[in-house]
């Protein structure tokens, strides 16, 4: 089909997966339809006017926005794409000439290379791509420092078309993989760390729909932490998709496990818990299967032995994208993907760490722990669970401004809630230093008359306990932005700091 639009007129020209073009012709129909949805979902949402259109082997999107392209490479499915100019080419000297116009100053004093090739029914396009090469590679030699097919400075590139040439110099890389919502639904478990974030990503490019779920030790500030994580796949990834967060509060979950079961155990317990959790949800929405950003051997809960132990929880397919990943691998990804700095401040929050995990677990020996909980507290607090609309929140939905403060007010009493070496480093002036696990259960014999100013790392640990005291009637905030910001104050004041990276 001839792209509608007239002479000239911009063009990004989307060139789909190496995956979709390799299906039978009924699935390459289905998922090129479903990536058309998408490429459209994406323009809409970002409020870009635009015309969308599709061939057998590339769509069509005329618009003027600056933005499309940026956009439009987050689409799944989307091998790569360029930005065009579309003209007439019923001729080979008009094709020629044209190039020659648009490239000429690009390739001055330049090295250069000309590629050029027929897109669709060859039978219906009368030029050569290799007479193009030729004649408009001679054409533009003059002015430039000459041409190199290995290694050019410029490539000229001309896509041929039935009526058409497309002409460009760049080739921005899409995320490529499957259209989104190909291949079925599942639940994410989201710790709003660098892992599950990149586990997610990893199973939306394959085409898979996802809903999160957060099983919240942390408090409001961890939920809202990860809800920033979580808006980053919705709102920049999700494109075709309209994905939701199940916020589960599984602070008396956690409870119970401490109470009642054996020290060792509580970390296999708990991801148990929050499997069957998932797999609720899971029936609940009729999907197909659990997603994990676990990784062998990364922590203590993820041994081969845990692992099989933990994934006896539940009759779904559990997806593991990362199981083989190392960890500067994932943050690499995650940086690419946006939610590395985000996650970088949420981290991986658990109030419950033993001092010595078990490290293989047999099945038969948690069973008899597990025997010892209320299976009615889960599924309490699964039907209790908050549902949110990731595309339909607001820009308020992840903010505790009453919670916070970027001052230390000159009666307040502060608490450290770092390591003791972190401490003994640096600390505010006159600061207190506590464990946030011995805090925990401190707080409530706290002075009511004082008031307090709390502050960790980046602000996740500090959050949930000035969360907690608020609501036992104490005064306390935590310091926005966590140690960096307070080193700052700190400076600002006259004083001295520690040198952050």
């Amino acid at each position: 089909m001839r792209v509608p639009g007239p002479a000239a007129s911009r063009i990004v020209l989307l060139r789909f997966s190496g995956e979709i073009a390799v299906k039978a012709r009924p699935t390459r129909f289905r998922f090129e339809r479903q990536l058309l949805r998408n490429v459209g979902d994406a323009v809409r949402s970002a409020g870009i006017a635009a015309r969308v259109s599709r061939s057998r082997n590339r769509i069509f999107v005329a618009t003027e926005d600056p933005r499309a392209p940026e956009i439009l490479a987050r689409v799944f499915g989307v091998q790569s794409l360029s930005v065009a100019s579309v003209h007439p080419a019923e001729k080979l000297e008009q094709v020629v000439e044209t190039g020659t116009e648009l490239f000429r100053d690009a390739v001055a004093g330049r090295r250069f290379a000309v590629r050029a090739r027929r897109v669709g029914d060859r039978t219906k396009i009368a030029l050569a791509g290799r007479d193009i090469e030729r004649l408009l590679g001679a054409a533009l030699l003059p002015g430039a420092a000459g041409v190199d097919l290995g290694n050019p400075e410029v490539t000229v590139r001309v896509e041929l078309h039935e009526g058409q040439a497309f002409f460009c110099t760049e080739t921005v890389r899409g995320p490529a993989g499957l259209p989104l919502d190909v291949e079925g639904r599942a639940i994410a478990l989201m710790s709003g760390g660098f892992d599950s974030a990149v586990a997610a990503w990893q199973m939306l490019r394959r085409g898979v729909q996802l809903d999160y779920l957060f099983c919240n030790l942390g408090g409001r500030a961890h939920q809202l932490g990860t809800l920033r994580v979580v808006r980053v796949l919705a709102e920049r990834w999700s494109y075709g998709g309209r994905p939701h967060l199940h916020a589960v509060d599984f602070d008396a979950v956690a409870a119970e496990i401490r109470a009642r079961t054996k020290t060792r155990y509580w970390q296999v317990i708990l991801k148990r818990q929050m499997l069957r959790a998932g797999e609720l949800v899971a029936r609940e929405r009729q999907v197909d299967a659990l997603v994990t950003g676990e990784a062998v051997g990364q922590v203590s809960s993820q041994t081969l032995p845990n692992l099989a132990t933990i994934s006896q929880a539940t009759a779904l397919p559990i997806l593991r994208p990362l199981v083989g990943m190392n960890k500067d691998d994932i943050i690499r990804e995650a940086e690419q993907i946006g939610t590395a700095a985000l996650s970088a401040v949420v981290d991986e929050y658990c109030a419950m760490v033993p001092t010595r995990p078990a490290t293989v677990s047999r099945l038969e020996t948690v069973l008899a722990e597990e025997a010892k909980l209320d299976p009615e507290l889960l599924a309490r607090a699964v039907a209790e669970r908050a549902v949110l609309d990731l595309r339909g929140l607001g820009p308020e939905a992840d903010a505790i401004p009453e919670l916070e403060v970027d001052e230390i007010p000159a009666d307040a009493t502060v608490i450290d809630l770092r390591s003791k070496p972190a401490y003994a480093a640096w600390h505010w002036p006159g600061a207190l230093r506590l464990d946030l696990d011995h805090a925990l259960v401190a707080y409530r014999s706290f002075a009511r008359e004082r008031r307090y100013v709390l502050y960790c790392e980046f602000g996740l640990k500090s959050a949930h306990l000035a969360e907690r005291m608020r609501a036992e009637g104490l005064e306390a905030w935590h310091f926005r932005g966590g140690l960096k910001a307070l080193v700052a104050l700190a400076r600002a004041r006259g004083g001295a700091g520690p040198e952050l990276p």
